[in-house]
């Protein structure tokens, strides 16, 4: 009788040391198995956004034709008011360019998150299974891929009303793309931020020009380097800045973009 109560005690630790036995034996795949998918799922996902506003501006066509003419007609204003000679073309010929980029942009960026408000399936995007961060990408890289479009039609526009050379349209496209970066990572957050308010229309400029200013100048002195075939070392520090600020918005707006949403 002792011995059958001393071997049905003994069974628990008996079981219990085989089961730490294969604890400390088995693989640990769980602990050091690498997330599904990884750097490409997550890019898949961002495409998938991009894809989704690209499908949606086909179908309807309303944003991109009220940029492209919008874009056209500052051009145009600023080009028969000025009365342009020779002598002052230069001086503000790369002024009245990122002024048709920056509000022809500020209609692309206002109207970046209403369409999913609008049509309520704002909260929808939201609580799909996927990071924050790959919202934000998808619209910036969308607002970038619109304000291009308009930048391919408007460039050779500003380049035959200004009377400029066509050697100068790469370094042009160069800098254009790198200021479009800069403008649009920071609007989209600013976008976010105004899509719930009543006056979004209104507060998105009023919130996004001051802080796309360093954007904007280094744009307009690099530009201005540009049709005045200043040497690169003249104009080198402008593009340093250029490239910093762009960095600087992503990075933020990455870590921000979360919180403005969630709000």
């Amino acid at each position: 009788m002792n011995c059958a109560s001393s071997t049905t005690a003994m069974l628990p630790q008996t079981e219990l040391n085989v089961a730490e036995s294969v604890e400390d034996t088995a693989p640990p795949a769980q602990a050091t198995a690498v997330p599904p998918g990884g750097i490409a799922a997550y890019a898949r996902k961002v495409l998938a956004i991009v894809g989704k506003d690209v499908a949606a501006e086909i179908r309807t066509k309303e944003m991109i034709s009220a940029m492209v003419v919008f874009s056209l007609l500052i051009i145009l204003i600023f080009n028969f008011a000025f009365d342009l000679r020779a002598e002052n073309l230069n001086t503000v010929a790369p002024g009245v360019l990122w002024v048709s980029i920056a509000f022809a942009g500020m209609l692309g960026l206002s109207r970046s998150f209403i369409l999913e408000l609008d049509r309520g399936v704002l909260d929808g995007l939201l609580l799909t299974p996927v990071d924050r961060s790959a919202i934000y990408f998808g619209k910036m890289l969308g607002n970038v891929l619109f304000i291009g479009v308009v930048e391919v039609i408007i460039l050779p526009v500003f380049v035959i009303l200004f009377n400029q050379s066509a050697s100068a349209l790469p370094l042009l496209v160069g800098v254009v793309v790198l200021g479009t970066i800069g403008f649009a990572s920071v609007g989209t957050l600013f976008s976010a931020m105004a899509v719930h308010t009543r006056a979004r229309e209104v507060l998105l400029p009023i919130m996004l020009f001051p802080v796309v200013i360093p954007v904007m100048l280094s744009a307009v002195r690099l530009t201005s380097g540009i049709l005045d075939r200043l040497p690169f070392e003249d104009v080198s520090h402008w593009l340093v800045l250029l490239i910093a600020f762009d960095a600087i918005f992503i990075a933020a707006s990455f870590m921000l973009f979360e919180y403005v949403v969630e709000e």
